[in-house]
Parts: structure tokens; sequence; C-alpha cells
């Protein structure tokens, strides 16, 4: 474990210091970077996200790394996405107005409800038993979100209510997203972020 390196992708929207410090306090290494050559020498991609859905798109293509990461979602890298940056992972976004997102997970963000701001601990509902959330079913996470991921069945591994079920937890292959912030989730975040990274890193 203490071998793997995660790679912080760097576009300006972001909290890196808890995240970073949650991963070392884990054992793994950390890079933050928004330069391909940096992060292409990593084992795993982390998007981190805290803001709105435009304005970090727009902050991906200024640093040209909506390509790179479609490209490395591709070829099938490890990637998570936290927060905004799992809801990056969509195919767009209705934040504001439309805004195309990174399409690596086929799915469309949406309000959580009129008016709604899902702030607080909540539990999450695992739906793929061989999946490394399954060790963390019914466990209580952070979330702190006004939209949600709307999309196919088949890549909502995770669920939570507010009051409505809403995706908590997606996963495409070797992509993956947390609705909620494993950082600020005290231990089970912890445990749930070890075991994610774990996984991934020997994905084949």
């Amino acid at each position: 474990m203490s071998c793997i390196t995660v790679g912080i992708v760097d576009y300006g929207m972001g909290n890196h210091a808890s995240v970073i410090h949650s991963l070392r306090a884990l054992g793994f290494r950390t890079k933050v970077s928004s330069d391909p050559a940096v992060l292409d020498n990593v084992d795993i991609l982390l998007i981190p996200g805290v803001g709105a859905f435009p304005a970090a798109m727009q902050a991906l293509h200024q640093r040209g790394l909506v390509g790179y990461l479609q490209l490395q979602a591709c070829k099938q890298r490890p990637i998570i996405g936290i927060c905004l940056g799992m809801q990056l992972l969509a195919s767009g976004s209705y934040e504001f107005e439309y805004t195309a997102g990174l399409d690596i997970i086929p799915g469309k963000v949406v309000a959580v409800g009129a008016g709604k701001w899902h702030i607080g601990w909540n539990t999450v509902e695992c739906h793929a038993p061989d999946s490394p959330l399954q060790l963390s079913d019914g466990e209580a996470f952070y979330f702190n979100h006004s939209f949600c991921f709307r999309g196919p069945a088949e890549y909502q591994i995770g669920s939570s209510r507010y009051p409505d079920p809403f995706a908590s937890v997606i996963q495409r292959g070797s992509v993956v997203g947390l609705q909620f912030h494993p950082e600020k989730s005290q231990e089970a975040g912890r445990i749930l972020l070890k075991n994610i990274i774990t996984e991934l890193a020997a994905y084949d």
C-alpha cells in the first residue's frame, strides 16, 4: 500500500489539504499537479472538487485536462472523483445551464430538489456486493451538495436518500465517483478510501 501514489488533479477547485492529509495518513504517496507529464507517473488519478460544475469544466478546459482525463479513462487508468469531482465524470450538468462534462460515466447532474441543499451525515447503501463499497454498507459519510447524478442503474453501486434515493457512489470499470467527502468522514471515510484505492491500484 505504501508504494501507491495518488495524483491529485489540480484545476484550481478542490480542497487539496484535507485530501492530502487523509491519503498520507493512510500511507499513500501524493502528487498535486495539472501537468499530464507528472500525472502520467502516478498509480491513481483523483479529481477533487468544491464549487460549480460550469466553472470547473472551464478550468479543466483551460488547463488542457479534459481530453487528457478522457484518454486516461479509455486506457482504463484508475480514476476517483470526489463530490464535484464525481459530478464532472458525468455526460453533463444542468447547474445554472447545461454544461458538457467529461462523459466518462454516462449520466447527467441535476438538482437534488427545488431549493434543497444536502449537507451533513447520511448513510450509503451498497448495491454491488463484489465492490469495495460492500465493506462500508450502511456506514454514514459527510455530504455537502445541491446537485446529484442521474444515470443508468448499472453504474450506480451505492445510494443514499434525501429524502428520495440518489446515486452516492458510481463506478464504470476503473473509474469511481463518490458524492460525499470521504476525507471528512472520519474513520468510515478513511476505511472506504483505503479499500477503493487499494482495489483500483490492482485493477486490470
